[in-house]
């Protein structure tokens, strides 16, 4: 499992990986995208970001990248960097499937992506993946699985799921949403011909939105590896201007970005696995890299517990956020 290969990293920041979803493409949900990225995001434009990121990301001592079908050309971006990286032979590579980018790289576009975990999706993007990525692909996982999807229910499409794993592909899954505990316990009871199918799961965790740690806890338990995404909450826990006050006095005590107390929060709970950054710019990557080290004392840690809202409340304001 490609996650041995994590656990044997010796550097702190090798339980910190590197998200691609906001620099992929052009749009997304991310606060303060219109002082982070490029004029004009073209696509070269957002492929030289994203190589300078991967670069530093590397350099620092990160060896999980993180992709998907729906972050527009980050595989591509990402193979790309591979490629004219063979000393990054200890990276570990994830992708998804399971929404289909179709904004034409546009930021004013209806809709962005379009979600279908259908066996005929899967099929034709992990072909996708597959060409793009090769034998780089460590994991690939269902994107944003709640609890009706077919991915929990489907013979047929998991029996081809484990065809790949008998490849040597890791499956595991993203999830999302006010149910994502459920959706991780029905996970963990998939089996095909008496193995379980899943091997790591994906979730939104962060001082927001913690509901799905027990069900994260009960994974790290059944031997799964636990990445959390979303551990800044798409920007509301590091923009200055909306900053929670219980966030900003840590963040004063420790000398530390908020961003980075977000981050370490969620690294001081011991069933987690990788916390992704999702930064798009090398100085966002560098303060959130702060928290592989960064120690926050029970008072703290406590105060922080204070700031979770109402998973429905979250979950709402979340869909509300404008892609830009």
């Amino acid at each position: 499992m490609p996650f041995a290969r994590l656990a044997a990293a010796t550097t702190p920041t090798a339980r910190i990986g590197l998200g691609l979803a906001a620099v992929g493409r052009p749009g997304y949900i991310n606060l303060g995208r219109e002082r982070d990225l490029p004029a004009g995001r073209g696509v070269e434009a957002m492929r030289e970001r994203t190589h300078e990121l991967l670069d530093a990301a590397y350099a620092r001592g990160v060896r999980y990248l993180d992709a998907a079908r729906s972050y527009g050309r980050a595989e591509e971006f990402l193979a790309g960097w591979l490629e004219s990286r063979p000393e990054a032979r200890d990276v570990v590579i994830g992708s998804k499937w399971g929404y289909t980018y179709v904004a034409d790289w546009r930021t004013d576009a209806e809709t962005h992506e379009v979600k279908d975990h259908s066996l005929a999706t899967y099929e034709r993007q992990s072909a996708e993946s597959r060409a793009l990525l090769g034998d780089r692909l460590d994991l690939y996982q269902v994107h944003s699985v709640t609890p009706g999807s077919p991915a929990l229910t489907d013979p047929a499409l998991q029996a081809r799921l484990a065809r790949l794993a008998a490849e040597g592909v890791t499956i595991g899954l993203s999830t999302s949403g006010p149910a994502q505990r459920d959706a991780i316990r029905a996970a963990l009871e998939v089996t095909v011909d008496g193995e379980p199918l899943f091997r790591t799961v994906q979730s939104t965790y962060n001082l927001l939105e913690p509901s799905a740690g027990a069900a994260l806890a009960e994974a790290h338990e059944a031997g799964r590896a636990v990445i959390v995404k979303e551990a800044v909450a798409n920007g509301r826990l590091a923009a200055p201007e909306q900053l929670p006050a219980a966030l900003r006095r840590v963040a004063e005590e420790t000398g530390a970005g908020p961003d980075a107390v977000a981050l370490a929060a969620v690294l001081h709970q011991q069933w987690v696995s990788v916390v992704l950054s999702g930064a798009a710019t090398t100085a966002q990557l560098e303060s959130n890299l702060t928290a592989a080290t960064l120690r926050l004392d029970g008072g703290q840690r406590a105060a922080l517990a204070e700031l979770a809202e109402a998973p429905g409340e979250y979950w709402d304001h979340r869909a509300k956020l404008v892609w830009s």
